[in-house]
């Protein structure tokens, strides 16, 4: 066994004026002075930046101390093709005539009819322009894309008044309905109608005995003739 080393005093006085060397254990996290007070989970989440994630929060909830009261719903309008209930189309009325009536051959009295709507039509016309001897004049001509067309205009009987080719119809409301003799023979027993719809509103000829067909707008039909 060898002897163990001796230190003179002189070496002992130089070692103890020496400071401390540090040691050569390599530097760790957990040797920082701030790692005692962090949880040891932080030190393993990932970075998050939290401008660049998808807003999944949920909204905010309104506060309900200064919301607007809410506004009572407006009443439902009703559409133009719909009618008042106060002219509520019902069974057409047959006109009377009034001025040359005629009868059919086998000795029939001539006749039309007019709906509730077309007759308070034609009286709310002859109110409006204060003239009670307006009148409508119903007229069929050959032409059209099915062999017969009517045509139907406004006459004011003070200034043209009906002639003896022509038979005047009275009706229900003061209405008043013109049609000449060979345009009667084709529409004897027809009913004049007044039809709102979404692109217009108009005087219609609706049930015209003998009709086979008629086109989209209803003014041109074709007849069987006997």
């Amino acid at each position: 066994m060898a002897p163990a080393p001796t230190i003179c005093t002189s070496c002992l006085r130089a070692a103890a004026r020496t400071p401390a060397v540090r040691s050569s254990k390599p530097f760790s996290a957990a040797s920082r002075p701030y790692s005692s007070s962090l949880p040891s989970t932080n030190l393993r989440r990932p970075l998050y930046l939290d401008f660049l994630a998808p807003a999944f929060s949920k909204p905010p909830r309104r506060s309900t101390r200064n919301a607007i009261p809410s506004l009572p719903s407006a009443p439902r309008r009703r559409m133009a093709t719909q009618p008042s209930p106060t002219h509520a189309p019902s069974d057409p009325q047959p006109m009377q005539p009034i001025l040359n009536p005629r009868t059919s051959e086998s000795g029939e009295p001539m006749r039309v009819s007019i709906s509730p709507r077309a007759a308070h039509r034609l009286s709310k016309i002859a109110a409006t322009d204060n003239n009670p001897e307006v009148a409508l004049r119903v007229t069929v001509e050959s032409g059209g894309c099915h062999g017969f067309q009517y045509l139907m205009t406004l006459d004011d009987l003070s200034k043209k008044p009906a002639t003896e080719e022509d038979t005047l119809f009275e009706g229900s409301q003061g209405s008043r309905v013109v049609i000449d003799e060979s345009s009667l023979e084709l529409l004897n027993g027809s009913t004049v109608d007044y039809t709102m719809e979404l692109i217009g509103s108009q005087f219609k000829v609706t049930g015209i005995p003998g009709a086979t067909s008629s086109c989209g707008c209803g003014t041109s039909f074709d007849i069987k003739l006997d």
